[in-house]
């Protein structure tokens, strides 16, 4: 196996989760079950198999439940920050946990749920990794490999893995996962408060520093209850 550009992801487990409600009235988000387990162990059984040694879990909502649910797990270790006093969103969640963070680190959603193609979601994004040129690399996915998502996309990539955004009223043949490798160079200057990653990235855009990579699995968006049985069905048959 190639060598991972980071020991440790930063695993966003935070949110509210609005759209999952009435599931998250009683639980967070992450605590939701798809097929058998709950989404963040999708997550972190992800990094374990990947070979990534901490995660860094940032908690708001019902955080006591998820806390409980982690202490005991050992791979990956899970480092926690604390968000109870104020949801910070994002990017001021991966800000004030920087002192648990090396320079690079992955970054993920709690809610993320894919089937990896022939190498995993973490060792591609090393292998492209670039820390000269790049102050984040995001993995995305075309429409087709998009499963249970009915957006417009996100990005344009160019031949060389430069993004730029979606126009207003356009589509972009990309979806970002949910699922990137971070310099802590994005993080400068960084805004007091909550706010989103979106504030970076636009940043690095400008300053041709945001790249992408094509995902070579399948992702599936599990957002609402509804895509909760199309995602398991699926699962079910491995693809």
């Amino acid at each position: 196996m190639s060598k991972l550009a980071s020991d440790t992801a930063m695993v966003l487990a935070a949110g509210m989760g609005k759209r999952m409600r009435p599931l998250t009235a009683t639980q967070p988000k992450p605590m939701v079950r798809v097929a058998g387990k709950p989404l963040i162990d999708h997550a972190l059984d992800k990094l374990r198999d990947a070979g990534v040694e901490t995660a860094v879990v940032n908690v708001h909502y019902l955080a006591d439940s998820l806390e409980a649910h982690l202490k005991d797990r050992s791979a990956p270790n899970v480092v926690f920050s604390d968000e109870r006093e104020q949801l910070l969103e994002t990017g001021g969640g991966i800000v004030k946990a920087a002192d648990k963070l090396p320079d690079p680190f992955f970054c993920l959603n709690s809610d993320n749920i894919w089937l990896d193609g022939p190498v995993n979601a973490f060792a591609d994004l090393s292998d492209f990794w670039d820390a000269d040129r790049m102050d984040a690399l995001l993995l995305l996915v075309t429409h087709k490999a998009a499963h249970n998502f009915n957006g417009k996309g996100d990005f344009h990539m160019d031949t060389k893995g430069l993004l730029r955004r979606r126009a207003s009223g356009r589509i972009a043949p990309y979806i970002f996962t949910g699922i990137q490798l971070i310099s802590k160079r994005l993080m400068r200057d960084a805004p007091d408060g909550a706010f989103s990653t979106n504030t970076f990235w636009s940043r690095a855009i400008e300053e041709g520093r945001l790249y992408g990579l094509p995902f070579t699995g399948h992702w599936f968006e599990v957002g609402t209850p509804q895509s909760i049985k199309p995602t398991e069905e699926a699962l079910s048959i491995g693809w």
